[in-house]
């Protein structure tokens, strides 16, 4: 299969819940998919509040992004993307990773400014 060579991790902003069309702009993923994919993968499970609302945590997003990579870019049916899943079968996405600690780093620092005052 081809790989996409400008495959860049998307920007997770570091807040705690998002919006379902929040989720959908950040994974690039349309919204009525999103509702799908929560049916078909028990993994992602968003919060529901108020009239039904989703909403996302940042668990949820690199759930979706997992999703995504395994039935766009390695080509996997719905059925072969939950196996992969279920099995843990899910090779480590480097992108994925150098954002999180990124992410982590980043939190870390503005906890160190904050206790330093």
């Amino acid at each position: 299969m081809m790989e996409n060579q400008n495959k860049s991790a998307p920007v997770i902003p570091n807040k705690r819940y998002f919006t379902i069309g929040e989720a959908s702009k950040i994974c690039d993923v349309k919204a009525h998919v999103l509702r799908y994919w929560e049916q078909e993968f028990t993994e992602l499970d968003p919060i529901k509040r108020k009239g039904n609302r989703r909403y996302y945590q940042q668990k949820d997003l690199l759930m979706i992004l997992k999703i995504k990579a395994l039935l766009q870019d390695e080509g996997f049916t719905i059925e072969g993307a939950k196996n992969m899943i279920n099995n843990n079968q899910i090779k480590p996405d480097p992108l994925i990773d150098k954002h999180m600690v990124t992410q982590i780093k980043s939190d870390l620092e503005n906890i160190l400014s904050i206790l330093k005052r």
